[in-house]
């Protein structure tokens, strides 16, 4: 497992569920809402489900009763896992990481 990445790496955040679908799709559409209202356009936000998150990804983002299953599947990735699909500190963690050009540090 991937214990961080430098924000200025990050092209992608891949926000995953178990299936792909329901209340995760609010928890991606709140990310992109927050990375838009800071102007930060080089970082795709995408929804997958936990089976079909590609090897090569960089950071996940996940409900922490998938974390384990996730960095199994995806060990170079760094995965931060949350509690709750809106505003949860984890996921503002990561946003305020790339605003300031930190480290997005796996987490949960």
């Amino acid at each position: 497992m991937a214990d961080s990445i430098p924000a200025t790496d990050v092209q992608t955040i891949i926000f995953c569920c178990e299936a792909g679908i329901g209340s995760s799709l609010m928890g991606v559409n709140s990310l992109k809402k927050k990375l838009k209202k800071l102007d930060i356009k080089d970082v795709q936000v995408i929804h997958k489900s936990a089976r079909d998150v590609p090897e090569d990804a960089q950071v996940i983002v996940c409900h922490k009763g998938m974390a384990k299953l996730v960095r199994q599947r995806v060990p170079g990735a760094v995965v931060v896992a949350f509690t709750h699909f809106l505003n949860d500190p984890a996921i503002d963690r990561v946003v305020t990481a790339l605003e300031n050009g930190y480290e997005i540090q796996a987490e949960g």
